[in-house]
């Protein structure tokens, strides 16, 4: 009887795991299973056709203006507090281009303002030192030189930036964020905006573009669709740091204009009349509406045009010449006539329109170079 209950115990237990394992099976066999087919081969790659002329012409400015643009690091010198040694630490990256073939780089003057040292990387990864040649900080551009061979240098096509029209395409070609040799692409904004330098003057004409501009950027160059330098990157306006579709250049006339004389003269040469104007401060306490002349150079342009200067006689002041309009195109501040001179080349004849014992009065004279 025992022998008989060990049997049936035994029975039922792999009667049990039999149903169990019958139960596994039944639910493993619904779930669906991958299905292999031995015929089975990838897709057919369907033909992609020529690439649109749009394409293509973005491809053809990249590939062929990549290798004049330039990456720059500024280093900036350091002493530590504690053990009083020097160090090196990278202060700011930007971009910069290919000005000629004796291994001039044109770049933003932010870019390298307060830098002790000047690295300058081209397309082929070839770090050279950046030596500063010359610097316009009202206009925000600077001309570094490095040592390159000339097999290296490929200067940038320059067009020029008076014949630009709102939305026609441009690209932007730099490092933003420090990514090699990255190209944007959009259109003219907007032209003769105004931005502020940092020396706090205002550079006119600029460039508005919704081409992505992002740290990094800055000093390189914006391209119309023929893959000519129109304008050099400088500044975006966005409150997070980062592109926000508004971007601005200064126009390639400038540079065109600013960059020889920095090659030449390590400074720019402005165009001017050799006076000393009165303050804004003053010229409102007076309530002059003009440019008041407190003093005339000797043997400078305005001397030889006999431009009237401020001075005292028998302890009375007798007021200069009020200087009102240049070409007939109105002053008020001495920022408005050193931008309006700028429009015009050293040599060049204006016809100053004075303010003379309460009358006015016209005055011919040609503009001499100034620092």
């Amino acid at each position: 009887m025992e022998k008989y209950d060990k049997q049936k115990n035994r029975f039922s237990l792999w009667l049990v795991l039999g149903l169990i394992l019958t139960g596994l099976w039944l639910i493993a066999d619904r779930t669906e299973k991958p299905r292999y087919d031995k015929e089975a081969a990838p897709r057919v790659v369907e033909a992609r056709g020529d690439l649109a002329e749009d394409e293509k012409n973005t491809i053809a400015v990249f590939q062929e203006a990549s290798p004049s643009v330039v990456y720059i690091t500024s280093i900036e010198v350091r002493r530590s507090l504690f053990s009083l040694n020097v160090y090196e630490i990278p202060q700011g990256t930007g971009s910069g281009f290919i000005w000629d073939r004796e291994g001039r780089i044109v770049t933003n003057y932010h870019v390298i303002g307060d830098a002790s040292r000047i690295e300058v990387s081209l397309g082929d990864d070839e770090i050279y030192k950046g030596i500063l040649v010359g610097a316009a900080p009202d206009k925000d551009i600077a001309v570094l030189q490095i040592n390159a061979p000339t097999s290296a240098m490929k200067p940038i096509p320059v067009g020029d930036s008076q014949s630009l029209q709102v939305g026609q395409k441009v690209f932007a070609i730099g490092n933003p964020f420090g990514l090699d040799h990255t190209i944007t692409s959009g259109i003219v904004s907007a032209l003769d905006r105004e931005i502020t330098a940092v020396t706090g003057r205002t550079i006119q004409g600029v460039i508005q573009t919704d081409a992505a501009i992002n740290p990094g950027n800055s000093g390189g160059p914006l391209l119309d669709s023929a893959g000519r330098l129109i304008g050099v990157n400088t500044a975006i306006y966005s409150p997070s740091g980062a592109s926000a579709g508004i971007g601005f250049a200064v126009p390639v006339d400038v540079v065109n204009r600013v960059v020889p004389q920095l090659i030449r003269h390590g400074k720019v040469i402005r165009p001017g009349i050799g006076v000393t104007l009165a303050s804004d401060r003053i010229t409102r306490r007076l309530d002059i509406e003009g440019l008041l002349v407190i003093n005339v150079q000797p043997g400078s342009a305005a001397d030889k045009a006999g431009i009237r200067e401020t001075r005292e006689t028998r302890g009375r002041i007798i007021l200069g010449d009020i200087i009102i309009a240049v070409n007939g195109v109105p002053v008020e501040s001495y920022n408005d006539l050193r931008d309006e001179l700028e429009n015009y080349q050293i040599g060049d004849e204006v016809i100053l329109i004075i303010l003379r014992d309460s009358e006015h009065v016209e005055v011919e004279l040609q503009l001499e170079g100034m620092e």
